[in-house]
């Protein structure tokens, strides 16, 4: 019995290993209790990887959405312009470079002057991240999911673990070619 515990210590280890370049548990966000969009993260050694899954009839807005809105009123007025999805990393993780995501969809309403891009489908907002602690990772999420009628203010965190230094990354599924650079 005492040979099989070494083989139980790797085994725990490399799930663990594996576990920590996984997608973290999905964080909500809920309006009363009605869930309205959910958010997981995930690092597989080169890039961070969040991604958004809005519940029905909710959207929320690109990362660049107020500079999308600012080209396209080419300073006119307003009646506003709706939060972008802003990611700020920590504690672990460095963003080098650009962020990039989903192509938004076009949510505006030009006969009002009201101009958004955003989504209401999955979502996918990548950047080259690079390992500076232990970790874990703190990704502050923040921005608005709106339906037709109401908003809700997002703020959350995500804690992502780290793999141990030297860990074989896994392998991302993420199509970067399908994804657009923030403006």
């Amino acid at each position: 019995m005492n040979k099989q515990f070494p083989r139980l210590g790797l085994a725990l280890m490399i799930a663990a290993t594996a576990w920590a370049a996984d997608w973290t548990e999905p964080v909500h966000v809920r309006q009363e209790l009605k869930p309205v969009v959910s958010y997981r993260a995930r690092w597989d050694g080169a890039y961070l990887i969040v991604q958004a899954t809005h519940d029905d009839g909710f959207h929320t807005y690109a990362m660049d959405n107020v500079k999308r809105a600012e080209e396209k009123l080419a300073g006119k007025q307003s009646l506003g312009i709706d939060s972008p999805t802003q990611i700020n990393v920590s504690d672990g993780l460095l963003v080098e470079g650009g962020w990039q995501q989903t192509p938004p969809k076009d949510l505006s309403k030009p006969e009002l002057r009201w101009y958004t891009w955003g989504y209401d489908g999955p979502a996918v907002f990548v950047a080259k991240a690079r390992r500076t602690g232990a970790g874990p990772a703190r990704i502050a999420i923040r921005g608005q999911a709106c339906t037709d009628t109401t908003c809700k203010n997002i703020d959350v965190t995500i804690s992502l673990p780290l793999p141990e230094p030297g860990a074989t990354p896994v392998a991302s599924d993420i199509d970067l070619k399908s994804l657009i650079p923030v403006r």
